[in-house]
């Protein structure tokens, strides 16, 4: 017997300091631009180094979600802050994200 071991293609984007009306756009492209190549299978977004999140940014990564789910694909997130996290409970979006503690941890999911 032959054992087969399908090991999916992860792409990382880190966003960093403020998601708002100002770069929100810039990063849904960046999110399709990831999301749309042939051979990723899993898109994880770092948030680590993110400070503030506004309701432009929620809507960039719901917009992602959205993306993801139509082509058959995982979006996750991970490193979420507490001061970020707390977004994601008020709007009960914590339940509709993956939320991952921290990057490695997508080895064991």
């Amino acid at each position: 017997m032959e054992a087969l071991l399908k090991c999916p293609k992860i792409t990382v984007i880190r966003p960093q300091g403020f998601i708002n009306a100002t770069n929100a756009l810039e990063l849904e492209r960046d999110f399709t631009r990831a999301l749309t190549q042939d051979d990723i299978s899993i898109l994880l977004v770092d948030l680590a180094a993110v400070e503030s999140l506004d309701s432009s940014g929620l809507m960039a990564l719901v917009s992602a979600l959205k993306l993801a789910q139509s082509l058959g694909r995982s979006f996750r997130l991970c490193s979420v802050s507490p001061s970020i996290k707390i977004i994601f409970e008020l709007t009960q979006l914590d339940g509709v994200f993956e939320i991952l503690e921290e990057e490695v941890n997508l080895a064991l999911a």
